[in-house]
């Protein structure tokens, strides 16, 4: 066990496993504790369970753990004795001591058959004491049937099950003589009505081979369907606030179950039901169907969740990413942050241009400010962090005097200092990635400081590289293209000598090759 999980699965049963299949599937990390209680255990073998059926109960769910502790998941055996609401998580509590965090619950608790107060009974439960013929049914086709009426539905059993044998016997135990209308409709189908309580069972040879009424008469049999009140397993459920309801059928409440949406959902968030114990006539298919509905909504629960807080992360880091603190963080926390080497598109649009005054928009550590001072430029290099402002002089004086005198190192933020209008001969803006209206805004700056013939040069990563493996921040609003500067400038005043998408090869971080786009704005002053 960990300390937390997505979801813990309280109830290893059909619809538990099913729910925790599901839900390690969706790469959830989940938990099982299972109290090796299923209803079904009595049972020799699952039926109407669509490729799996005949399987012994026990093998279907030795199969279904394996399965889910294949993709991840944990089972654990145990009996969870309380699950409480704990800040964000449930804090659910074993009988052994054992505790467990968890972001949603499922409960798979099923339900308890109370068999009716017989003697024999509970001994032959799930061998030839039966309760649902399509379960048992084709097992006991055309032998004799006792149906043991508990209540106004005895009448009704009695004619579902004469569907499997004609040889159906109504034992009408303490209720009442059917009506006249029923009568006669068991009298159509040939189902005897044998009135008196009965007061055990007649075993021979480890079968069953009747049973004993008070008179002592014995009605001969091969096997005796009962109506069981089917209770909710829901100790756990109630410490969490939750109370199963009865559940009626004509007239006659037959159990109790935890209310739920269509998904499982009860009315405390967080925790879903499936299987029996939300729904008493579930047989296995339909509980670990109910199991799969229930783990499909919580991990949709779990990505709404995940992404409010994505979104709530998205939109702090885009308030703080882009600020002094943040750049002073990044350029602290490593030696150096970026390769050294100048920018390509500098170096290829600048090589052939003429030294004069250049502005270097966002430094950074000083490789194209040194780059343009060895080539003869006056470069004015700015930068909002002071970090990179002080290993940008280091690399300058490293390059020696002459080239450190040509560089004149500022700290300023260009959105709220802008530059000087007309100041430069080249305006070199590498990788400002910026929000919309802020980079708008600080483009037309740049521009604005751009001397007459003198060049603006643009570079930023294409919106396209998110499409690529490359390692990239996901901030679809900081990137742009070349075409959308372009489209800025005043054809009056400007010529566009460049707005493309330029190709250039990278290795991303699994080692693969990508080609990834620079953004390239090239434009000349009139």
């Amino acid at each position: 066990m960990d300390d937390r999980y997505d979801v813990v699965v309280i109830g290893g049963g059909a619809a538990g496993l099913s729910g925790a299949l599901a839900l390690a599937r969706a790469r959830r990390s989940v938990l099982v504790v299972d109290a090796g209680q299923p209803r079904n255990a009595p049972a020799g073998h699952v039926h109407n369970h669509l490729g799996s059926d005949g399987t012994p109960p026990a093998d279907l769910l030795a199969a279904g753990r394996a399965e889910v502790t294949r993709y991840g998941g944990d089972v654990v055996a145990g009996t969870v004795d309380d699950a409480v609401k704990d800040d964000e998580d449930f804090l659910v509590t074993l009988r052994d001591g054992r505790g467990v965090r968890a972001r949603r619950l499922l409960v798979a608790t099923g339900l308890v058959d109370e068999l009716p107060d017989v003697p024999g009974l509970a001994g032959r439960w799930g061998r030839d004491v039966l309760h649902c013929p399509y379960c048992h049914g084709w097992e006991v086709r055309d032998r004799r049937i006792g149906v043991l009426a508990t209540g106004p539905l005895g009448v009704h059993q009695a004619q579902l099950w004469r569907q499997w044998s004609p040889h159906v016997t109504l034992l009408l135990h303490h209720t009442a003589v059917p009506g006249a209308e029923e009568t006669e409709q068991l009298a159509a189908r040939g189902i005897t009505v044998v009135d008196g309580p009965v007061a055990g069972l007649e075993v021979t040879d480890d079968a069953l081979s009747g049973v004993r009424l008070a008179s002592g008469e014995v009605v001969a049999l091969d096997a005796v369907v009962v109506g069981t009140r089917l209770s909710a397993r829901a100790d756990v459920l109630r410490s969490l606030g939750l109370a199963p309801v009865d559940v009626d059928m004509g007239g006659h409440v037959i159990g109790t179950q935890i209310p739920t949406d269509q998904t499982g959902a009860t009315a405390v968030p967080g925790v879903w039901v499936a299987g029996n114990v939300a729904d008493l006539r579930a047989q296995v298919v339909t509980a670990a169907a109910a199991g799969l509905t229930a783990a499909a909504a919580i991990n949709s629960d779990l990505i709404a969740e995940e992404t409010r807080g994505a979104v709530e992360a998205h939109r702090h880091e885009l308030r703080t990413m882009l600020e002094q603190p943040a750049w002073e963080e990044r350029y602290r926390a490593s030696p150096s942050v970026w390769s050294g080497r100048p920018n390509p598109q500098l170096v290829a649009e600048a090589t052939a241009l003429a030294p004069g005054r250049a502005l270097d928009v966002g430094c950074g550590e000083g490789a194209d400010a040194v780059w343009l001072a060895r080539r003869g430029w006056q470069v004015t290099a700015v930068d909002i962090a002071t970090t990179a402002l002080r290993r940008a002089a280091d690399l300058a004086a490293a390059a020696g005097q002459q080239v450190a005198g040509r560089i004149t190192f500022t700290q300023a933020d260009l959105r709220e200092k802008p530059p000087t209008e007309g100041g430069y001969d080249l305006v070199s803006a590498q990788f400002m990635q910026l929000p919309g209206d802020t980079r708008r805004e600080l483009f037309a700056r740049l521009a604005a400081a751009v001397a007459p013939g003198g060049t603006l040069l643009i570079v930023g990563h294409h919106p396209s590289d998110l499409r690529t493996t490359a390692h990239r921040m996901h901030f679809p609003e900081l990137m742009f293209t070349a075409e959308e500067i372009a489209a800025s400038l005043d054809p009056a005043s400007w010529q566009v000598c460049a707005a493309e998408a330029r190709p250039r090869g990278a290795v991303d971080p699994d080692g693969r090759d990508v080609t990834i786009h620079d953004a390239v704005l090239v434009a000349r002053r009139r």
